[in-house]
Order: C-alpha cells, then sequence, then structure tokens
C-alpha cells in the first residue's frame, strides 16, 4: 500500500512508520512541519529505507496540498500541536493549526477521484473535563461518552476543542464524500523518542540528573499508560481491518488496563532508573488537570483484535534506557 503519515518525524509518526515497514509492500510518504517533530539519528535511519519519502511542509497552506500524489491508499492524519505547556502558551496557534490542517486534508480527500482511507488521532481530551464539568464519568470510559469543554477561557482546552471538532468533521465528511475512516483516541502513548516535556520523559531526565528533592505533580491523580509499538499496532490494525470500512465511521480508545497513580508511576521510574531520591516534593497540577483516566478497550479488542502487549515496568525500562542514551541538549 501507498500510505501517507503527516507529523511523521514526531514520536507516533516515527514509529508508526516503523511498523508500517514491517510488511514490504508498503511505501510511505512522511510529511512534517519540524516544529515538534526532528531530524535526529533515529530518524535519519528511517529514511534510509527506499520505501520512505520526507517532505517538510506546513500542512495549513492549502498550496501544498496540489503537490501530493493523488494515489494514496491510507492516510494517517497525526499532525497537530500536542503538549500541555504548549496549550497555556499559545492556545490561539494550538487552535488555528490542528483545525487548518484537518480541514485541508479533508477537503483535498474529498476532491480525489481514489479516495484513501483516513485514520484521525483524536485524544482522550476530547472528554476528559466532563468529571470537571459534571462530577461524572463512567470508569472505565467507554468510546460513546460526552465530548465536553468544560470552560472554553481556561487554554488547557484548547487542544481539547481542536479534537472535538476534529472527529465532527471526520465523521461527516466521511459520511457526506463517501470514504472510509476511523477515528482512535490515543491514551497516554509513550516511549522512545517521545520529548522532554511529558511526566515519562521529564521524570527519566530528573532520575538521569538524580535531582532530590524529586517533585511530584499531584501524587494522587491517575492514568493508565500504552507502550508506542503496542500502539502502533493498533493503529494499523484499526485501518487494516474491513470492520472499520462503514459508516457511520468506528471510534476506537486505544489505552492500556494498568490504572497507576503519579506517585506509584514515580516509584517504578525510580526502579527503572536504579536510583532513589531522598525527599519527594508533591505539588498541585495545573488548573484543568484531569485526577483519573481509565479507558474502555474493550471496543478496539472486539473488533479488530487488538490488546496491548508490552508490560508497564518493560516499557518504563526500555523508555528509560534510551533517555540515558539521549539527554536533553
Amino acid at each position: 500500500m501507498k500510505i501517507l503519515i503527516t507529523g511523521g518525524a514526531g514520536f507516533i509518526g516515527y514509529h508508526l512508520a516503523r511498523h508500517l515497514l514491517k510488511n514490504q509492500e508498503n511505501t510511505l510518504v512522511l510529511v512534517d512541519n519540524l516544529q515538534r517533530g526532528r531530524i535526529d539519528d533515529d530518524f535519519k535511519n528511517l529514511l534510509e529505507d527506499s520505501r520512505v519519502s520526507f517532505v517538510q511542509a506546513d500542512l495549513t497552506d492549502p498550496a501544498f496540498y496540489s503537490t501530493l500524489d493523488t494515489d494514496f491508499d491510507q492516510v494517517y492524519h497525526l499532525a497537530a500541536v500536542n503538549g500541555t505547556k504548549l496549550f497555556y502558551q499559545i492556545p490561539e496557534e494550538v487552535l488555528r493549526i490542528n483545525t487548518a490542517s484537518l480541514m485541508l486534508i479533508l477537503e483535498w480527500i474529498r476532491n480525489l477521484a481514489k479516495k484513501p482511507k483516513l485514520c484521525f488521532t483524536s485524544s482522550n481530551e476530547a472528554y476528559a473535563s466532563a468529571l470537571e464539568a459534571f462530577n461524572q464519568l463512567p470508569i472505565p470510559t467507554p468510546e460513546a461518552v460526552p465530548l465536553v469543554i468544560s470552560d472554553p477561557y481556561n487554554p488547557r482546552w484548547s487542544y481539547a476543542a481542536t479534537k472535538l471538532i476534529g472527529e465532527l468533521f471526520v465523521i461527516h465528511y466521511a459520511k457526506a464524500y463517501g470514504f472510509p475512516a476511523v477515528i482512535v483516541r490515543p491514551h497516554n502513548f509513550y516511549g522512545p523518542r517521545a520529548g522532554y516535556d511529558h511526566v515519562i520523559p521529564e521524570m527519566s531526565q530528573k532520575i538521569i540528573a538524580q535531582t532530590d528533592p524529586f517533585i511530584i505533580f499531584s501524587p494522587e491523580e491517575t492514568r493508565t499508560f500504552c507502550y508506542i509499538t503496542d500502539a502502533a499496532k493498533a493503529m494499523q490494525m484499526s485501518m487494516d481491518s474491513p470492520a472499520t470500512n462503514n459508516h457511520p465511521i468506528e471510534t476506537l480508545h486505544i489505552g492500556n488496563n494498568d490504572e497507576i497513580a503519579m506517585l506509584d508511576l514515580a516509584k517504578k521510574m525510580f526502579a527503572a532508573g536504579n536510583w532513589t531520591p531522598n525527599n519527594l516534593e508533591f505539588k498541585p497540577s495545573p488548573p484543568g488537570s484531569v485526577k483519573r483516566r481509565l479507558a474502555d478497550i474493550s471496543k478496539i479488542k472486539n473488533l479488530v483484535g487488538w490488546e496491548p502487549e508490552t508490560s508497564l515496568d518493560d516499557g518504563l525500562k526500555a523508555t528509560f534506557e534510551w533517555y540515558k542514551l539521549h539527554p536533553k541538549k
């Protein structure tokens, strides 16, 4: 198959590309503006495969789409401004870039004679503030819950808003213009090359530096974490399955079942790094932070046969070892 991946130089895009190349019949075109993705040694090694080509481009530029090939079989639209710090710092750019790029991708597909199957990466952020707004959210959380933005004045929800409206765009464009699509909602993907601003990379760096006292934000908050190779396989299986070719299109959670509090996550990270600080310091998360997240992943298991394979201990160890070799510069 001929496959387009937007955000191809980013964390998910890179690992997805590696996974898709296991199929010798696949050829890949990776597009990235390199705002957050990067041409590091890992990515350079990926580009050595003759089946991979890379294009640096701005997906919010309408002129770019006239340069794209028109014979793709699949499109994975991963590109988005992500990272909680950026939600607070540049919410206007989060809103502009994420929404504009998706709209242009959909308009491009709409006008193609051969319409590829689309995978849109949404987020658990699209429904996360239901707990804050209504003090209720089913745990584990199924796909068919209300999508909620609790406070449009809080920049924390800028990213969530783009994913909420993005799901609506994909559902109704796919129906109106007759192309197959699937929506996936990632739940805390982690692993090597995930940047340096998320909780596990940040903990890894502090352990490497033996930071003491060791700060843990909201130690009682819980999350689940899905290792990136498992996540890439879930996305591929979701796209390749004929069960996701119908309308209305399917929305699928990708995550894990092992809910863990941030304090316990830190303890597992200390074990992975073979170091424990003498002093722990607890601080609250920023306003809007979600207290608990646990996805119901039974739908993807029943529909396409996927379930996570990597234990949290093994994944954290592999992730820590990568960050030890690739410290932030």
